[in-house]
């Protein structure tokens, strides 16, 4: 199963440290960001799957960048939870009236943010837990490692695999070929942007029988997405 991606946006460093060394030890990916513009960037390349956001940072404020997120459409529900040193209730109001899905005051216990992570993925998103992914007449089962379709084996190699439980957890998002590569080959690869046509198209291969719908869409200019309106 796919990693799920959190963004921590914090600019205290020993802070950004703890938080990230305890994330990877719950097996989450984990991206820093130091400043507000520094993580706009980051997302508008890549959507991670929760982001951890001090409201006070340079650049852009922590509460300027949620507002940000919840008016653009691929972050609008973008599970979001703000870390900060003021706790009156006011503050508290403002940040969850921006937008956020949740609220920590500093000092912070670790393990309780981390179970708050937990929960709201959950909530967010609960296909990231599920043993099985189904869409349409496709069934992804993570554990068994194995792909039906209509009731019949589709057999994927690995990258392939991978691909498409990427494509269908995040079903209707649009995402690059470098988005793909970084998420189904890793971040260091050095592997050629083409490589991704090429193996989409042994998915598409694999997984359509000559009657049946390709749920992979191509986007023009953009790159490929599970279809969201995908049905047996």
């Amino acid at each position: 199963m796919a990693s799920p991606h959190i963004l921590i946006v914090e600019d205290e460093e020993p802070l950004a440290l703890l938080l990230r060394y305890n994330l990877e030890a719950e097996g989450y990916q984990v991206t820093h960001a130091p400043r507000g513009d520094d993580a706009e960037l980051i997302l508008q390349e890549n959507t991670p799957d929760l982001v951890l956001l001090d409201w006070m940072l340079p650049g852009v404020s922590g509460i300027e960048l949620c507002r940000r997120l919840r008016m653009r459409p691929d972050t609008q529900a973008l599970p979001i939870i703000m870390l900060t040193a003021r706790g009156e209730e006011a503050e508290r109001v403002r940040g969850l009236a921006t937008g956020a899905d949740d609220y920590v005051v500093k000092p912070f216990s670790v393990p309780e943010l981390v179970a708050r992570v937990r929960a709201l993925l959950r909530r967010a998103a609960p296909e990231r837990i599920a043993d099985a992914i189904e869409l349409g007449d496709i069934v992804l089962d993570r554990r068994a490692k194995r792909v039906h379709r209509a009731g019949r084996e589709i057999h994927l190699g690995p990258t392939e695999f991978r691909m498409l439980e990427y494509l269908m957890e995040r079903k209707g998002r649009v995402f690059t070929r470098g988005q793909l590569l970084d998420a189904v080959w890793g971040q260091d690869t050095d592997i050629d942007e083409r490589t991704v046509d090429v193996h989409v198209g042994r998915l598409r291969k694999a997984i359509n029988d000559p009657h049946e719908r390709d749920p992979i869409r191509t986007v023009r200019g953009a790159g490929y997405s599970f279809d969201e309106t995908f049905k047996a």
